[in-house]
C-alpha cells in the first residue's frame, strides 16, 4: 500500500481529521500524546505561528519514539517553500487552506496524501486535475452542507472532508455525513484555546473520546 493511500484509509475509518496549532512546544506535545492515548491515530498540526516547524520537529521525534503507528501530518500550507521545510522534517501527509498546484505536485512526488482547501467548484475541478484524493470543503461553516448537496454530482467519487467551524453536535454532524462528506475536520471546537492555555488534558481526552463517538453514531444515521 502506498504512503498516500494509508494516509487517507486512515482519515476516513478514523472519521476525523483534528487539528490544531499551539506557540509552546510542551504543551503541543502533550496534546499529542493526549490525542493518541484517546484513540486518535491521524491529526493536523497546523503552520499557523513562527514556532509551527521548530514544534513539529520535535513532535516527530516523540510520535517515532513513542507512538508508530500515529500518521503526523502538517496543515495551513500555502507556498513550495512550507511544503519543503516540513517535508524534510517528516510530515506525514500536507493539508492546505488552498489549492496551489506546486504544492500538490511536491505531494505527489513524495507519494504522500494532499488536501488542498476548496470553496468554489472551479477550485475543486482544479484540485482534481492536480490528484488531490481528499478535498477539504474550506471554511465550512460559511459553505455548509447544502454546498456540498448542490455540488457532489458533478464530481462523482470525489471524497471531501469539511474544516472549520464543524460543529461536535449530532444534528451538524449529521446533516455533513447525509451531503456525503467522509470525514471531518476538527479544530477548535475539540482543541479549544482554552484547553491549551490552561492544559486541561483530561478535559481534552474525554471531549475527544466523546467526539469520536459521536461521529461514529452519526456516521451511521
Amino acid at each position: 500500500m502506498s504512503k498516500k493511500t494509508h494516509s487517507l484509509n486512515l482519515i476516513l475509518e478514523q472519521g476525523t481529521l483534528p487539528l490544531f496549532f499551539y506557540k509552546d512546544a510542551e504543551v503541543s506535545l502533550e496534546i499529542t500524546r493526549t490525542l493518541y492515548k484517546a484513540g486518535v491515530r491521524v491529526f493536523e498540526y497546523t503552520n499557523r505561528g513562527p514556532e509551527a516547524l521548530e514544534n513539529f520537529k520535535l513532535m516527530r521525534k516523540m510520535v517515532d519514539a513513542e507512538m508508530p503507528d500515529l500518521e503526523l501530518g502538517i496543515g495551513t500550507i500555502k507556498s513550495v517553500k512550507e511544503a519543503q521545510d516540513f517535508l524534510a522534517a517528516g510530515a506525514d501527509f500536507m493539508v492546505s487552506p488552498i489549492v496551489n498546484p506546486k504544492v500538490g505536485q511536491l505531494a505527489l512526488e513524495a507519494d504522500l496524501l494532499w488536501i488542498p482547501g476548496c470553496m468554489t467548484p472551479t477550485e475543486i475541478y482544479l484540485a482534481q486535475e492536480n490528484e488531490a484524493a481528499l478535498i477539504k470543503l474550506f471554511p465550512a461553516n460559511i459553505l455548509g452542507e447544502a454546498f456540498l448537496t448542490s455540488i457532489k454530482e458533478l464530481f462523482p467519487g470525489q471524497l471531501f472532508i469539511p474544516t472549520g467551524g464543524v460543529e461536535l453536535t449530532k444534528e451538524n454532524l449529521t446533516g455533513w455525513f447525509k451531503a456525503g462528506v467522509s470525514a471531518v475536520g476538527l479544530g477548535s471546537k475539540l482543541i479549544s484555546k482554552n484547553v491549551m492555555e490552561n492544559k486541561l488534558y483530561d478535559e481534552l481526552f474525554s471531549a475527544t473520546k466523546e467526539a469520536h463517538d459521536l461521529v461514529k453514531n452519526c456516521r451511521l444515521i
